[in-house]
């Protein structure tokens, strides 16, 4: 694994709680933070990069990692197996959407697309990757990794992408971790709550884009058209059929028609 110099490390001011670790480069958070968990660290860590040689997104997609962004995956452990895992992508969103709002300082700006996609005028400006490995107890070791277009951003064919800079938010990605780490904390513990996931929804709702409107889905082997209707308790989504009845989707990409 590559990883070049140690430029910070210790406790998360705005997260108590949780360690963190900062290079200047490194092949991936995402990668760092599993290999950690496997040499047995208990988890509640942040690493953090100036540039990842080997970034990547969901379904394997390459993640351009040039200096000026935000690179940042953080390791935890989970007591045991849990379907509830799958509700943590909503947890991530709307984490940083938070974030971005107060890093900027700008209100209702953050935009979220099912499932874990942060929008700034109906463009992409982030992706969150998370990946999973079981522990040596049976425990899961989870990591939540965030890149977010801080300076600049990539040209995807598939989406309209911007930066916070092109948008005219002249942040650092120090400034936007901060925000992430703090906000990150406060959802998670709200997660883990009894009815936590209730909460989760209903705020990730009201900053959800396209709901009631037409939308296309994207699956791995066949794609389909209907109505995004809404997201149930384990946050699947639930599309209106064209020719009636409604469809579930656990994983897949979402395109407005």
């Amino acid at each position: 694994m590559t990883i070049g110099q140690l430029v910070d490390e210790g406790p998360v001011r705005s997260a108590p709680g949780f360690c963190f670790k900062h290079y200047d480069q490194i092949g991936s958070t995402n990668s760092y933070g599993l290999q950690k968990a496997r040499e047995g660290h208990p988890g509640n860590l942040w690493v953090r990069s100036d540039i990842q040689v080997s970034g990547r997104g969901r379904r394997g997609r390459a993640w351009t990692s040039e200096s000026g962004n935000l690179f940042a995956s953080v390791l935890l452990r989970m007591d045991e197996h849990s379907e509830k895992i799958v509700q943590l992508p909503f947890v991530a969103a709307l984490a940083l959407g938070e974030a971005l709002e107060r890093a900027t300082g700008a209100h209702d700006l953050a935009q979220l697309k099912w499932p874990n996609d942060v929008l700034i005028d109906g463009q992409k400006v982030s992706g969150i990757l998370l990946e999973s490995e079981s522990g040596p107890n049976g425990e899961l070791c989870l990591v939540c990794g965030f890149g977010v277009n801080v300076s600049h951003h990539p040209d995807l064919s598939d989406y309209a992408v911007t930066d916070l800079r092109s948008m005219g938010y002249m942040c650092e990605p120090g400034l936007v971790f901060d925000a992430l780490a703090q906000s990150f904390a406060r959802w998670l513990e709200t997660w883990k709550a009894a009815s936590g996931f209730e909460v989760i929804r209903s705020a990730w709702l009201r900053r959800a884009v396209g709901r009631g409107k037409p939308i296309r889905v994207r699956l791995s082997n066949e794609e389909f058209s209907g109505v995004f209707m809404d997201i149930d308790q384990m946050g699947r989504l639930i599309v209106k059929l064209d020719h009636g009845g409604e469809r579930l989707v656990t994983a897949g990409d979402v395109f407005f028609s």
